[in-house]
């Protein structure tokens, strides 16, 4: 077996003399404990030394990708190859597999290899005669330093770096701003407070203090390179009647310093814009046209780098920036939210407001498509970008205009709601209109329940209407013919109850008067 030990001056390649202490693992250490026992277990065969440091780094470099360098692949020609059933131990097993492929030898990697590595390394300075001590600590940080220029130099990250920094600078810029600003307006307030509500542009406030002055040199003073001419009249004739403090010269000197300081900051601001979107769309094009250049130099500074953004999906990409509302949200089991970063992009904000989450699922799909291509992509163009942007205009059109349509241009599916026939045929309840309990419960509810149900076509109830209306006519006949005969009844009792009375009147008067004639001859008898 032969080992193949990787050190900062070269490679070297030592024969493992007793395969059987390359069993024991668990011992192997003590077999190292001094040069002497070292030199039993292995022995160098072969040291292919580098030429220079820059042999030295591209040498690192592919071992650190896994790939096999030229000075190794000579030192293995002329040692391993002659005796094919020889066994290579290696400590990484990328370029172990990386030598069978272009050798055809086999290599072993596991934990024994690294074991015996640690052993090798041990007793380096021993093992490796011919290399003193401070030669090989030098040439150890000379490659380490080449190696981390050379990270450094080739780093994918290394514009993400200056997008970021610009970023995050462009943030502490407009904080800074917005405080001086505020104090401005606070400090010249009190001598002219009037002029906050005229003029609410920051630039131009800022400017018409720094060449006016004391108010009372608002008059003679000529600022139509700054204000337009209504503008101009009207803050001339409120400085005439201001009703602010008076300040002395020292006061209004300070006042335009700070105006000084918040004019230059001005300009510097929009100088680092204009390098962030020159930056962003040499880097980002696509996802500059889609969100813009401050938009996108947000979401690249919050994810790292254009590398994290890209791996993050569309979903991740929607709501970068609102984490801290995400999980609130799960927490409390409510909404989650529709948006983060990307809520500050222009697509977004043209939108009303029902539709704005719509619009930023959509824009967050085809923003985290254009990443990608900006960060894997070859020779990148921004057609990409243009082709979708056009695309979410042409759908944020249908959504505010209500025409529920797919990108695609195929139309979505409608909803299918449910529909419950009622039948329009009315038919007259003969029941209900009469006044006598001929007819039972039971037939009323029967006829209910025959009237109220839905027929299942219109024709059937047209042919079976004429027939339920045949029995309900006779029975009608029917009934007229009962209603006259009792009526008749009930006469011929009311003529025999009056023929009655008119009989018994008579004999009623006669027996009263004999009644009378009575009394009358009993009177007489008695007196």
């Amino acid at each position: 077996m032969f080992v193949l030990y990787e050190t900062p001056a070269g490679y070297a390649i030592f024969k493992l003399l007793d395969d059987n202490k390359f069993k024991e693992i668990d011992n192997l250490y003590l077999e190292f404990e001094t040069p002497e026992k070292a030199n039993k277990i292995v022995k160098l065969k072969h040291f292919e030394k580098f030429a220079d440091t820059t042999e030295a780094l591209s040498a690192a470099t592919a071992a650190v990708e896994g790939k096999l360098s030229k000075p190794l692949k000579k030192a293995l020609k002329k040692l391993v190859v002659d005796d094919v059933q020889n066994e290579l131990l290696v400590a990484d097993a990328k370029l172990g597999n990386a030598i069978k492929d272009k050798m055809s030898l086999q290599c072993v990697a596991n934990t024994s290899v690294q074991e015996l590595m640690r052993c090798i390394r041990t007793q380096s300075e021993s093992l490796l005669s011919g290399l003193p001590k401070k030669e090989m600590t030098a040439m150890s940080l000379g490659l380490a330093h080449s190696l981390s220029r050379y990270k450094l130099k080739f780093s994918p990250d290394k514009i993400d770096t200056m997008i970021v920094q610009a970023q995050c600078l462009l943030d502490d810029l407009d904080k800074e701003l917005n405080n001086y600003m505020m104090r401005v307006r606070e400090w010249y307030g009190w001598h002219f407070p009037e002029l906050g509500k005229i003029l609410t542009d920051n630039v131009a406030y800022v400017k018409t203090i720094k060449l006016v002055g004391m108010r009372e040199n608002m008059a003679d003073t000529d600022l139509s390179d700054i204000l337009m001419e209504e503008v101009e009249q009207k803050v001339k004739e409120a400085a005439e009647i201001s009703m602010g403090t008076e300040i002395s010269e020292e006061d209004i000197t300070n006042i335009q310093s700070l105006c000084d300081e918040i004019i230059s900051i001005t300009e510097y601001r929009t100088h680092l814009a204009d390098y962030l979107k020159a930056r962003m769309m040499a880097m980002a094009p696509n996802l500059t046209v889609l969100v813009g250049e401050q938009v996108g130099a947000r979401l690249i500074a919050h994810s790292g780098s254009l590398v994290n953004l890209a791996k993050h999906p569309a979903s991740t990409l929607q709501i970068l920036g609102a984490e801290k509302a995400l999980f609130r949200a799960l927490k409390a089991k409510k909404d989650t939210p529709k948006y983060g970063l990307i809520f500050h992009a222009g697509m977004v904000g043209s939108a009303s407001i029902k539709n704005k989450g719509r619009i930023s699922r959509s824009l967050a799909a085809k923003a985290s498509l254009a990443t990608r291509v900006d960060a894997f992509g070859d020779d990148v163009t921004m057609q990409l970008g243009i082709d979708h942007r056009a695309k979410l205009e042409t759908r944020l059109r249908m959504l505010e205009e209500g025409n529920n349509k797919r990108l695609s241009g195929v139309k979505a599916k409608a909803k299918l709601q449910k529909f419950h026939a009622v039948s329009e045929v009315k038919t007259f309840k003969v029941a209900t209109d009469s006044t006598l309990p001929s007819t039972s419960s039971k037939k009323l509810k029967a006829e209910d329940e025959a009237a109220n149900a839905p027929s299942p076509k219109k024709k059937k109830i047209e042919e079976i209407e004429p027939e339920m209306g045949e029995p309900s006519t006779e029975k009608k006949k029917k009934k007229k013919k009962k209603n006259k005969e009792e009526g008749a009844a009930e006469e011929s009792m009311m003529d025999d109850s009056v023929a009655a009375a008119e009989e018994e009147t008579p004999t009623s008067t006669k027996k009263n008067k004999k009644s009378k004639a009575k009394k009358a001859a009993a009177e007489q008898d008695d007196e």
